[in-house]
């Protein structure tokens, strides 16, 4: 139970190590969308499905590995929470149309990605 708590750990702070890079370059909410944030949360989306297919394609990834990868780097480079602040900064400036592109295409194109990425493995 340490070692999968530790490989958590260790992806966690990689992924969110990255995810604040990607930001600090792409992000300015004032500008338009915070593509950092959207960028992180799409290729997130990818690799967990890419995770997920190669663990369901036969158990070729080991479990450890999803833990490291799926779990740890997926769950701290992809942001539930900055996507959520970023779209309340939307409304706050009554930018409708922006809330609802990001939302909308987050959604989606999040979505597409996880699929594409289990079936890019198959």
């Amino acid at each position: 139970m340490i070692k999968q708590i530790l490989l958590v750990f260790i992806g966690g702070g990689a992924g969110s190590s990255l995810r604040f890079i990607i930001g600090k370059y792409l992000n300015d909410t004032h500008a338009g969308i915070p593509y950092g944030t959207f960028l992180s949360n799409i290729l997130g989306s990818l690799l967990i499905g890419i995770v997920l297919g190669l663990a369901l394609k036969q158990e070729t990834l080991p479990y450890n590995m999803v833990l490291l990868i799926g779990v740890g780097f997926c769950g701290g480079f992809t942001t539930f929470s900055s996507f959520a602040y970023e779209n309340h900064l939307f409304l706050q400036e009554d930018n409708f149309l922006l809330f609802a592109l990001y939302t909308i295409l987050t959604f989606i194109i999040g979505f597409a990605a996880v699929f594409f990425g289990i079936w890019l493995v198959k």
